[in-house]
C-alpha cells in the first residue's frame, strides 16, 4: 500500500482524495493545507492525518505526494519532494514561469524521482481509443485534426489575473493533446484571441475566445478552437482526418435518449462540467500513477510533457500579440 499526501483540499484536491481513496493500492495518508477546515473535512471522511509541508516531505511512511494545490506553489513543493525522495504527481501546470519549470525540473532529474503530469484529457476513454485507431492504422497517415474545447461559461475576471490566461489556464490542454494524438510536436504555431463573451476578461488583459493552427513535421495541421462559452454544456471533441477517413470522437451527453417526433429530433445536452466529463480520465489518470509507484511503468505524462505544453502556450499567446505565426 502506498500512503498519498495530498497538498490542497480544494475542487481537484477532493476529486484526487476519492480515487487515492478507492484504489486497492493507494491509501490517503495526510492533507496539508493553509485552510484548515477544507483539510479537516478530508481527514475526517478518509481517515487520514492533518500536516505540514515540512512534516509530510520528511515523513518516511509518505511514499508519493499529490500536488493540487495553488499554482504558484507548484514548483517549490515539487522540489521538496523530489529532495525527500518522493514520487510526484502535479495538477497542470508546473508553473507559470517557464524558468521555475525548468529549474523544479532539474531539482527531480538530480533526485531521479518518477514525475507524473496531471493532462488529465490523455487519460480520457474515447480519445485514448481514437488515439490508438490511428496508430492502429485505421485511417491512414493523419492529416488534420480539430480539436474543440469550450467551457459551459466564463469564469471571474479576476480569475485571469491568477491563471495565467486563457492560454495557460485553458488551451495548455488542447496544445498538449495535439502532440498526444498526434504523436509529434509541433514546428510552428499560429494564433487568433478575441473578448467576445465578457468584456471585463478584456479589461482584466485576457481573451475568451481563441483559434490555433499548428503545423507538425509530418505536414499534419491541428485546429484549436476555444470559448469560454457554449451555452449548451462542456463542448468537448476531437475530429481527426487521415487518407483513408475520419475519427470522431464526440460530447459524451447527459444521457443517450433521442425524441424522434414530426418536428424534429431533441437529444440531451452534453455534460455541463469537467468533473463529469472527465471523471473516467481521472480515475484512469490515478491508476496510471500506481503503476508508477509500484515501478510497473514510466510516466506516460512526464515533466518535460508539462515544459512543453507551456512553451506552445507562451508561442501562442506571442504569435497572437505579434499576429505573426511563431516557429518553434
Amino acid at each position: 500500500m502506498f500512503n498519498i499526501a495530498l497538498f490542497g483540499a480544494g475542487r481537484i484536491g477532493q476529486v484526487h482524495a476519492v480515487n487515492i481513496n478507492n484504489h486497492l493500492e493507494t491509501n490517503l495518508y495526510s492533507v496539508i493545507d493553509p485552510y484548515l477546515e477544507g483539510a479537516q473535512k478530508l481527514t475526517a471522511a478518509y481517515q487520514a492525518k492533518i500536516q505540514s509541508v515540512e512534516e509530510a516531505m520528511a515523513d518516511p511512511n509518505v511514499h508519493g505526494v499529490c500536488i493540487c494545490s495553488a499554482t504558484d506553489t507548484h514548483a517549490d513543493l515539487i522540489k521538496l519532494a523530489a529532495i525527500n525522495g518522493k514520487a510526484i504527481f502535479c495538477e497542470k501546470p508546473i508553473d507559470l514561469n517557464l524558468i521555475q519549470v525548468r529549474d523544479c525540473l532539474s531539482v527531480v532529474e538530480k533526485h531521479n524521482v518518477p514525475m507524473l503530469v496531471g493532462f488529465n484529457r490523455r487519460y480520457d476513454p474515447q480519445f485514448r481509443h481514437l488515439k490508438e485507431q490511428l496508430g492502429a492504422g485505421t485511417v491512414g497517415k493523419a492529416e488534420s485534426l480539430i480539436i474543440t474545447s469550450r467551457d459551459p461559461s466564463p469564469p471571474p475576471a479576476e480569475y485571469s489575473e491568477v491563471s495565467g490566461g486563457m492560454f495557460r489556464d485553458m488551451t495548455i490542454h488542447d496544445l498538449d493533446m495535439a502532440r498526444f494524438i498526434l504523436g509529434e510536436d509541433p514546428v510552428s504555431i499560429t494564433a487568433h484571441g478575441s473578448c467576445l463573451v465578457d468584456p471585463a476578461i478584456g479589461e482584466a488583459g485576457d481573451i475568451d475566445t481563441a483559434v490555433i493552427v499548428m503545423h507538425f513535421p509530418s505536414g499534419a495541421l491541428a485546429t484549436i478552437s476555444n470559448s469560454r462559452r457554449s451555452g449548451y454544456g462542456y463542448d468537448q471533441r476531437l475530429e481527426l482526418h487521415g487518407e483513408k477517413g475520419l475519427l470522431q470522437a464526440g460530447n459524451m451527453k447527459e444521457n443517450l435518449v433521442e425524441h424522434w417526433g414530426a418536428t424534429g429530433c431533441i437529444s440531451a445536452k452534453p455534460q455541463l462540467f469537467f468533473l463529469e466529463r472527465y471523471e473516467d480520465a481521472y480515475i484512469a489518470e490515478w491508476q496510471h500513477f500506481a503503476d508508477v509507484l509500484a515501478g510497473r511503468c514510466q510516466p506516460a505524462c512526464s515533466g518535460v510533457d508539462g515544459e512543453f505544453a507551456l512553451v506552445l502556450a507562451e508561442a501562442a499567446l506571442e504569435s497572437m500579440k505579434s499576429g505573426k505565426t511563431v516557429t518553434l
